[in-house]
């Protein structure tokens, strides 16, 4: 079965920040052989004064597959995992979605709502109460089981969030073909959508970063004069 997997609000100010805890969690889950885990995504959600966050109010999510009878050793796990690691004082919240249990649209919405709107724990709790989906307080006041749910539905979208982590790639120039080479990279394209021709040279500045569009790691490339970049920064604010 299939199960995406969200965590939000687990850190403080001079902590593990949370794609750390779920890079951990990850590696957790291969340890005991509970599930296969993808690449981590991180979602940017609404930043108000009404929204306590530690510092960009951010969801991480992966998506899992794994057998129907390790679904309840992996909640569990998951579950202690965040009372162990979580930081004091954090508000940590857990979704646990199974693919065949989601109401795609409604959980897409909520996750868009959350990215321009203050959004409530009761109605994340209502919306995954009506799917039947995983979702739980892990300490403080539980206000990332909001984050948490948001998450998901961002990345159930396919057209929204940044992988974690930046990429180590061999060179600053380098033509689309070699970098579709790359094992974390499965498409290239600007941000409108056009794909380039194989022999176009990307210039490789800074650091390199991939999003999640269309479903797969797409590394985003725009025009700087007349040659083509990697995405910066401020090009990346939207994701």
């Amino acid at each position: 079965m299939k199960l995406y997997l969200c965590i939000d609000d687990t850190d403080e100010i001079g902590t593990k920040g949370t794609g750390e805890l779920a890079q951990e969690l990850i590696d957790q889950i291969h340890e005991q052989d509970l599930g296969h885990c993808s690449s981590i995504t991180r979602h940017q959600l609404y930043v108000h004064p009404d929204i306590p966050y530690t510092s960009h109010n951010s969801a991480m999510c992966f998506e899992l597959m794994t057998r129907p009878e390790h679904y309840g050793s992996l909640t569990a796990m998951a579950q202690q995992f965040l009372l162990n690691h979580s930081a004091a004082g954090s508000d940590p919240g857990l979704c646990i979605a199974p693919l065949e249990r989601i109401d795609q649209a409604r959980l897409i919405a909520f996750g868009q709502a959350a990215k321009r709107q203050v959004l409530s724990k009761a109605e994340a709790y209502q919306l995954a109460f009506e799917m039947g989906i995983h979702l739980s307080e892990h300490g403080g006041r539980g206000d990332g089981v909001i984050g948490a749910l948001a998450g998901v539905g961002l990345r159930l979208s396919g057209r929204d969030g940044r992988c974690k982590g930046k990429l180590a790639v061999q060179g600053d120039r380098l033509t689309v073909a070699e970098l579709l080479r790359h094992p974390e990279i499965d498409a290239i394209s600007t941000p409108s959508g056009e794909r380039l021709p194989a022999d176009t040279p990307i210039e490789l500045l800074d650091k390199v970063k991939t999003v999640w569009w269309n479903h797969c790691n797409t590394l985003l490339v725009v025009a700087d004069g007349a040659r083509w970049i990697n995405a910066q920064k401020p090009h990346l604010r939207d994701y």
